[in-house]
Formats: structure tokens, sequence, C-alpha cells
């Protein structure tokens, strides 16, 4: 029988210390932390490396769970609008910090999140957590 998802975001395998929650509340901090140095120059970045990521033994709730993905959207929506004003130099330095541009942080954020995006399908594999009717599960992907 499949779990729901739901019952899946804590959970881990012998092959990562990490759920699919840790993952991505990893996104989510990482990719605030960069909207965040865009915008603000009086932005100061959690401490590294404990401050990007929750602690491998805390678990989440369903509404904390929630709160990640919704999250990682809002802000993720925020750095697209970023991207397409066209008032935007995106290979300009950046004001306050003239050894970036907004582009690079741009391409981290995609490098980033495309990373932690394939370990966790990785752990949905593992976790047998894929939907049964899956392209993939199928043959047809």
């Amino acid at each position: 029988m499949q779990r729901s998802p739901l019952e899946l975001i804590n959970a881990k395998t012998i092959l990562t210390p990490y759920s699919v929650w840790h993952l991505v509340e990893h996104i989510r901090i990482a990719q605030w932390d960069i909207l965040e140095f865009i915008r603000d120059p009086l932005h100061i970045s959690p401490e590294y490396p404990a401050g990007y990521r929750p602690d491998a033994y805390a678990k989440a709730e369903e509404h904390m769970w929630k709160d990640s993905v919704l999250r990682v959207k809002s802000d993720l929506a925020s750095l697209i609008k970023i991207a397409v004003d066209e008032k935007n130099d995106l290979f300009a330095p950046i004001a306050h910090a003239p050894e970036y541009t907004i582009f690079r942080e741009l391409l981290v954020v995609a490098d980033h999140n495309a990373y932690h995006t394939g370990e966790i399908a990785l752990l949905r594999q593992e976790l047998n957590a894929w939907p049964k009717d899956h392209p993939y599960l199928t043959g047809q992907g």
C-alpha cells in the first residue's frame, strides 16, 4: 500500500540523513537568503552552515511542511518578478555588492534548486513515493 505524501515528509532512507521536508526547507532558506541579498542592502545571511537547514533530527508537522512549500513558491515568484522586470539590469553590479550581479544570483538559485530537486526525486524513488500511474513507473516517461 502506498502512503500519502504527507506521511512521507519526515521519512528518511539509509542513503541520506535528510527527509524531503529537510531538503525543501533548505531550498527555502537558501532561496530566501539570495532574494533578500538582492533586494536589501542591510540583509544579514544566516550563519553557515547551521543556519541553512533544519537540524537533521527535526521533524515537520503538516503546517510546517505547507509553510515551507508556500514560502518556496512565493520567494521564487519574487525572484521571477525581479528577473522579468525590464527596469532591472541583470548584468550590472548590485549596488551594495558590486562583485555580484542579479543574473549571477538567479543562476545560483536555479542551480541550487535543481540540485536539491534531484535529491528529492531520488529520495522519492527510494521511498517508493511516486504515484502508481507516474510515467516513469509505467514505462511512458
